[in-house]
C-alpha cells in the first residue's frame, strides 16, 4: 500500500512545483516592474532580434500558399474542395511550426546577442537578493564560444522537435489539440535552460549539468518555461517580457537550481541535449 501512497504524494507536488515555476515567471515581471530603467535597457537586444524574426514571418506568410502546395503535392489530383482543405491544414502546420521554432530559439538568440545586457540584469537580480556570485574565471573567447555552441545545440533541437511536431499537426483533432499542448511543454522545458543559463553558468555550470538540474526539477522547470512560452506567442510578449524572463530565471536559478539537483515531484518534461 505505501507504495501507491507515494505515488499519490507525488501527484500534488508536481502540480505545486508547476505553479511554483509560473509564480517564478510572475515574480521576475514584478522585478523588472520595480526597475523600470532594467527593463527598458533589457528591451535592446530583443528588440533588435524581434525585428529580425518579424521579418522572417513575414516573408513566410507571403509564400505560404506555395509551400502548402509544394508539401503536398499528394493531392494534386484530388477535388477542388479537399486540396484547398489540404493546403489549408498543411499552411496552419507550416505556419505553427514555424511560430514554436521561432519562439524557441528568440530567446537563444536574443541572450546571445544582448548577453551583456542580461548578464548585467542578472548580477542586479543577484545583488537584490543578497549578492551575486563573483565573475567566472573564464576568457571571454571562451564564454563566447560556448554560447554559440549552446545555442546551436539547442537550435538544432528545437528544429528537430519541430519537424516532429509539423508531422503530428496533420492528425486530426489531436494535432489541433494535444499537439500544441505538448509542444508548449517541450518548448518551457528548453526556455527554462536557456534563461537559466545565465545565473548557472556564472556559478560555473555547463550545460549538460545544467539540464541535469532541471531535468531533476522538471515540473518546477517546465511551469516556468511553459508560461514564458505562453507569455511569447502573445503579439511582442517576447520583447516586453524577456527582461522579466531573465529576472524569474535567476531568481528560479538562485533558489532552487544552484544548490544541485534536488528531486522533487513530477514526471513532466524530457533529458536535456547531451
Amino acid at each position: 500500500m505505501r507504495p501507491a501512497l507515494d505515488q499519490g504524494e507525488a501527484r500534488p507536488s508536481a502540480v505545486k512545483d508547476l505553479f511554483t515555476g509560473v509564480g517564478y515567471l510572475l515574480r521576475g515581471i514584478g522585478w523588472t516592474a520595480r526597475n523600470p530603467a532594467q527593463w527598458l535597457f533589457g528591451l535592446i537586444p530583443a528588440l533588435i532580434v524581434l525585428a529580425a524574426y518579424a521579418a522572417g514571418l513575414v516573408t513566410l506568410a507571403f509564400y505560404l500558399g506555395d509551400l502548402a502546395g509544394w508539401v503536398t503535392p499528394f493531392a494534386d489530383g484530388w477535388s477542388d474542395a479537399a486540396r484547398a482543405g489540404t493546403h489549408v491544414v498543411a499552411g496552419i502546420a507550416i505556419y505553427g511550426t514555424a511560430v514554436f521554432l521561432a519562439v524557441l530559439t528568440f530567446t537563444a538568440v536574443t541572450l546571445l546577442v544582448g548577453d551583456p545586457f542580461y548578464e548585467a540584469i542578472a548580477v542586479r537580480v543577484e545583488e537584490s537578493q543578497g549578492g551575486a556570485p563573483p565573475d567566472p574565471d573564464v576568457p571571454l573567447a571562451v564564454q563566447i564560444g560556448r554560447a554559440i555552441k549552446d545555442a546551436l545545440v539547442l537550435g538544432l533541437v528545437a528544429v528537430l522537435f519541430g519537424v516532429v511536431f509539423f508531422a503530428a499537426g496533420f492528425l486530426p483533432v489531436v494535432g489541433q489539440t494535444v499537439v500544441p499542448v505538448v509542444a508548449a511543454l517541450v518548448s518551457g522545458y528548453y526556455l527554462a535552460g536557456e534563461l537559466t543559463s545565465i545565473a548557472l553558468e556564472r556559478r560555473g555550470l555547463l550545460r549538460k549539468e545544467r539540464f541535469a538540474r532541471l531535468k531533476a526539477n522538471r515540473a518546477l522547470s517546465v511551469g516556468f518555461g511553459a508560461a514564458t512560452f505562453v507569455v511569447f506567442l502573445i503579439p511582442l510578449g517576447a520583447v516586453f517580457a524577456m527582461p522579466g524572463a531573465v529576472a524569474g530565471a535567476t531568481l528560479l536559478a538562485r533558489e532552487r537550481l544552484a544548490d544541485g539537483p534536488a528531486v522533487t515531484g513530477g514526471h513532466l518534461g524530457v533529458a536535456g541535449p547531451n
